[in-house]
């Protein structure tokens, strides 16, 4: 078979080659364009928008990296300022002036006498007709805390003795036979119940109302009594419905601010409705002796205690003795108290203080004011020791312990070493001293209280008025004493017959 060879063969064609025929891209393109020129156009608008763009645009700028270290300074504290000594800092503090308690469960109008309502609470216990003792406060021997020694029998079976019971029951004979119809004691005009006979002399200052009112009602609630029981609950009474209507009830002050020391009458009136209202469990004084205790926290120095006027930065041992039973009487009772008082007060008689006992009063080393004139050369300060008495017994109230507190011991002491002497010559009879002492020795006990009875029976018990042939003077005390001429007669028999009650008012604070 003959074979072909490819090479040889030969094709003759006329045709242009493939590649020379065939449209190139650019041809293509070309065609285009031609066939639609407003690409091109549009090619254009893009790259001049473009150029716009990047003129009128700057190119963001890189952030510089700052390398910065914060710190916080995590030892600072808020520094709470302790209680600065005398004279107090005038910054500003929050006071509880504006509390205002509701009384929820009470409906009856507070206007109406006691007589005339009677509340759940009254209705569950003894009524105004009834002879029994509140047991609910330690009255005819219930438990009562602090109150529990109270209802009348204390003043036998060894706690007083005979001439002590006589004594207080003539002293509170008189104050009641001297009450005004209206419940005050008239400090200046009291004698107009004396009737038949010598009229009693002794009259006091008229600016003291209040004051004395508030002491009677404390001796007569010393004893035992209340607004509900006891043989002299509407002596109480009466004089609870005076004393509230004497209180102003947008700031709470009983009375007025007209004279220089106002705040003793008002603090007085306070302690005694704070009693009234928590031995007589009666809610609707619940609201009136609230308001004393909040007018006393706004007349309060801030960081510290109480003086004459309010928030002056002026302070004293004695007004502020009278403050801390009203607060004390009020908690116990569940009242409302700025707690913070009370540990002001006890760095303020830490601040007066001094090794020896002595309790100052503006100040550490002073003994008691004495009024302008011969008031000092007629009672000599040396002769008592009336704001150490003061001092020491407010100790005891707000539960100090002489285990604890050895200034209280020094006290204690010093108390003793002037004993009550009633002589007035010699400048010694100061009622005042005498009260606070009797109470502050009591809560000491043990050989102080003893040794300080046997003094105190023949000052107290030999000097009250026992002629029955002065019926008008009998059971009553001449106001001859230290204050007396302030308070008057008044005043004077209700602060003897509460230093002899010291036996029973208040059981032992510390224990």
């Amino acid at each position: 078979m003959a074979h072909l060879d490819p090479t040889k063969i030969k094709v003759e064609s006329h045709a242009l080659p493939v590649w020379e025929t065939e449209e190139t891209f650019q041809d293509m393109m070309a065609e285009q364009l031609r066939h639609a020129p407003w690409l091109v156009l549009s090619a254009v608008i893009h790259v001049v928008i473009g150029l716009l763009l990047f003129v009128l645009i700057p190119p963001e700028e890189k952030k510089k990296i700052e390398n910065k270290v914060e710190m916080t300074d995590t030892t600072q504290q808020e520094v709470v300022e302790p209680p600065p000594p005398p004279p107090p800092e005038t910054k500003t503090e929050e006071t509880v002036e504006t509390l205002e308690v509701t009384e929820t469960q009470v409906t009856e109008k507070t206007e109406q006498a006691f007589d005339n309502v009677e509340s759940d609470s009254t209705a569950k216990e003894s009524a105004f007709d009834s002879n029994q003792w509140n047991s609910a406060v330690g009255l005819g021997g219930g438990a009562g805390g602090r109150y529990g020694g109270r209802g009348g029998g204390g003043k036998g079976g060894g706690k007083g003795g005979k001439s002590y019971a006589e004594a207080i029951d003539a002293g509170l004979k008189w104050l009641k036979d001297h009450q005004d119809e209206d419940g005050k004691w008239d400090c200046d005009q009291f004698m107009k119940h004396d009737t038949e006979g010598e009229p009693c002399d002794g009259a006091g200052n008229a600016v003291h109302d209040v004051g004395v009112t508030g002491l009677a009602l404390l001796a007569f609630l010393g004893d035992g009594s209340t607004m509900r029981s006891g043989p002299y609950r509407d002596v109480i009474k009466k004089g609870v419905i005076w004393l509230k209507n004497q209180q102003d009830p947008s700031t709470g002050l009983f009375g007025t601010a007209t004279s220089h020391d106002f705040i003793y009458n008002h603090a007085i009136a306070a302690y005694a409705m704070c009693e009234a209202f928590g031995l007589s469990n009666y809610q609707l004084l619940k609201d009136t002796a609230q308001k004393g205790i909040n007018y006393l926290e706004s007349h309060r120095n801030p960081y510290s205690v109480w003086r004459y006027q309010p928030r002056d930065n002026d302070n004293d041992t004695s007004v502020t003795g009278w403050c801390i039973m009203a607060y004390e009487s009020g908690e116990f009772f569940g009242l409302t108290i700025n707690k913070d008082a009370l540990k002001y007060s006890a760095v303020w008689l830490d601040q007066v203080s001094d090794p020896t006992g002595l309790h100052g009063y503006t100040k550490q080393g002073e003994h008691s004011s004495r009024k302008p004139g011969d008031h000092g050369t007629r009672f000599p300060i040396e002769k008592g020791e009336a704001m150490t008495a003061v001092g020491l017994f407010a100790r005891f109230f707000m539960g100090q312990d002489p285990k604890e507190k050895p200034i209280m011991k020094a006290a204690a002491d010093l108390i003793l070493s002037k004993p009550p002497l009633w002589d007035a010559k010699a400048g010694t009879i100061d009622e005042y001293y005498w009260y606070y002492a009797t109470y502050a020795l009591f809560q000491m006990g043990g050989s102080h209280w003893e040794t300080w009875k046997k003094k105190l029976e023949p000052a107290l018990t030999k000097s009250q008025h026992r002629d029955k042939a002065k019926k008008n003077y009998y059971g009553s005390w001449d106001p001859i004493g230290c204050w007396g001429e302030d308070g008057g007669r008044v005043y004077m028999t209700a602060i003897m017959v509460l230093t002899l009650e010291a036996n029973y008012r208040y059981t032992k604070l510390v224990r």
